[in-house]
């Protein structure tokens, strides 16, 4: 089986070995050590300095652990969206009693860097900005360097959904200064879901020693106090640690620009595909494409369940459809995290064979 969703993603033998070994002491030497070697390993990932914690949730659970521990009640934030994830962010913010400014964009679009410009301008009381990298609805990658000197220059913090980026697409943290940085362990990580890693900055702990959100499983503090003793504050997701010891040990080999020039070689094949079909990307400047999932408009004749449908039942291969309001509108093609340009020569080879048994009736 082919799985090619935007995650979960599939895992190397390797790590699917690694994560069926019998459980540990999570408070144990053995725990401890594993800890203590991943940890600098993400940190070489994040390309950082700055601390990296693991937390046993999913990517939007880290997400809201960004939110709470950098935000007040009452804050004024900016909460860019150009899709589905960007605007959870900002509705995380919004539940926890911030008061967020949107900066909206129709599906597609990428932000625009004076537009974020304008809009700190015109909101001067903004205390950070929410910003998805890679937004996965959409098949789009924001330009976040220049968004980042932006919000930067402004002197505002900058808490970043990487997801779906970080581990496959250029993500440099320390270079561009970004202050709070979520990943998820199911995306370009190659293993299951089930740990969230963030990066938080100088200037973002000192935020987080001000802030007043409730927090108590998701305290940044609480669980940088275990860090000296290899341990977390609850009980991790063991086998997911496993499975990240190796992984890590994967990507590292390969190396992180051989990383992300696999995931453009491969990203550039589905997109040639896409075009030879007649078909159209969703996303508006392929400039802005996103190297981990291509989105696709569905043509008038197309539909879309019965192509995923057949993708999967005839020929073993798994896409995923729009989200939200793309509804039998898109699909969306996978390509991150363990793949390969063969992998993709065999999706592209059987949806060949399906396109033309997807028409309406």
């Amino acid at each position: 089986m082919q799985l090619r969703i935007p995650g979960p993603t599939p895992c190397p033998d390797e790590v699917l070995k690694a994560i069926g070994r019998q459980m540990i002491n999570h408070r144990g030497k053995e725990f401890a050590e594993m800890q203590n070697r991943i940890t600098p390993k993400l940190q070489q990932c994040f390309q950082t300095k700055n601390d990296v914690l693991i937390l046993t949730t999913s990517g939007t659970g880290g997400l809201e652990s960004a939110v709470v521990n950098i935000l007040s009640p009452g804050d004024r934030v900016l909460g860019i969206s150009i899709g589905i994830f960007g605007d959870r962010f900002a509705e995380c913010a919004k539940v926890y009693g911030a008061e967020v400014i949107p900066l909206k964009y129709e599906w597609g679009q990428a932000v625009n860097p004076d537009d974020v410009k304008k809009a700190l301008n015109e909101n001067p009381g903004v205390k950070a900005v929410l910003v998805t990298h890679n937004e996965t609805s959409t098949g789009t990658a924001n330009p976040l360097k220049e968004i980042a000197k932006v919000v930067k220059d402004a002197g505002k913090l900058i808490l970043v959904d990487a997801v779906s980026s970080m581990s496959s697409i250029d993500v440099q943290v320390d270079a561009w200064n970004l202050d709070v940085v979520v990943s998820g362990s199911q995306k370009g990580w190659m293993v299951p879901p089930g740990l969230a890693f963030v990066s938080i900055s100088e200037q973002g702990w000192k935020a987080q020693a001000q802030a007043k959100m409730p927090r108590f499983y998701f305290d940044y503090t609480r669980a940088k106090k275990f860090i000296p003793d290899g341990q977390t504050p609850w009980t991790p997701a063991v086998s997911v640690y496993f499975g990240l010891d190796v992984a890590l040990e994967i990507m590292l080999k390969e190396g992180l620009q051989n990383i992300f020039a696999r995931h453009a070689r491969v990203a550039d094949k589905a997109r040639k595909w896409v075009k030879s079909k007649g078909l159209e990307l969703l996303v508006a400047n392929e400039k802005y494409a996103s190297n981990t999932v291509t989105a696709v408009k569905a043509p008038a004749d197309m539909e879309v369940s019965k192509f995923t449908g057949t993708l999967r039942d005839e020929y073993k291969v798994v896409i995923a459809g729009g989200q939200g309001g793309m509804k039998g509108k898109v699909f969306r093609i996978g390509h991150l995290g363990f793949v390969t340009e063969k992998d993709m020569d065999e999706v592209l080879g059987a949806m060949d064979k399906a396109l033309p048994k997807a028409k309406k009736v």
